[in-house]
């Protein structure tokens, strides 16, 4: 089970930071990352970091402005938005499967989602 926390509204410019708890397993050997669905839109890939933290990814949408971060010990992974936009604005998702993800297709297991909204 993997369980967002951290969404809310925020202005543009502002800063926020979701975390995704995981129990039920342990998920230290595993992908894990962050994908958004705005209103209307497909659901798509923001981030992914590896099991040891040493390889992550991001959509060219948020590169230099979020930053994704794991704590194997908490079974936690993070990401970390800054410099928000309205743009931004979306429904949230952790994912995390065993191998290299970048598409929905690809990923085994999701959170419920969390809500961000950056006003403008």
């Amino acid at each position: 089970q993997l369980v967002e926390s951290g969404g809310g509204l925020v202005q543009a410019g502002g800063s926020l930071r979701l975390s995704c708890a995981a129990s039920g397993r342990t998920f230290s050997s595993y992908f894990m990352g962050w994908f958004r669905q705005a209103p209307g839109k497909e659901r798509e890939f923001v981030a992914r970091i590896n099991w040891s933290g040493s390889s992550t990814r991001y959509a060219d949408s948020v590169k230099g402005r979020f930053t994704i971060s794991r704590d194997n010990a908490r079974n936690t992974v993070y990401l970390q938005m800054n410099s928000l936009k309205p743009e931004d604005t979306a429904v949230y998702y952790c994912a995390a499967d065993r191998n290299l993800f970048i598409t929905t297709h690809e990923v085994d297991y999701w959170g419920q989602g969390t809500q961000v909204t950056v006003s403008s």
